[in-house]
């Protein structure tokens, strides 16, 4: 499903592409990616409506 800010067939290209770029499988670059985010979420305050 696609929205003004959110694109399922957007995210799995990225990914896709992440994991390309460092080498790994796809399964990884989605556990290590989110393991990044998070920390970033943290970072951030853990808000879930933060401005962009």
């Amino acid at each position: 499903m696609c929205g003004p800010r959110f694109c399922s067939m957007k995210i799995t290209e990225d990914v896709r592409k992440y994991a390309a770029e460092q080498g790994i499988a796809e399964e990884e670059a989605l556990k290590k990616g989110m393991e990044e985010k998070s920390r970033e979420f943290t970072k951030k305050g853990s808000k879930l409506n933060a401005k962009a």
